[in-house]
């Protein structure tokens, strides 16, 4: 497993973190996701990160990967 922790632009609240993590976790390979609203950042564990694919994933959402 590979953790990536990314910084995020726009969270808000803890429904912004629930958002997230319940949008990443269904992504194929993604085993879990913790949002943090407060530093800002996404902890991804994963057998393997696709970035470009996350970085969409977060635009639909109305996120900025920063």
């Amino acid at each position: 497993m590979k953790e990536t922790i990314i910084k995020v632009q726009g969270m808000a609240c803890g429904g912004c973190e629930n958002r997230i993590q319940n949008a990443l976790k269904n992504m194929e390979g993604i085993e879990n996701v913790v949002a943090n609203h407060k530093e800002g950042t996404v902890t991804i564990t994963a057998n393997e990160i696709n970035i470009d694919k996350i970085k969409e994933r977060m635009q639909d959402l109305g996120f900025t990967v920063l």
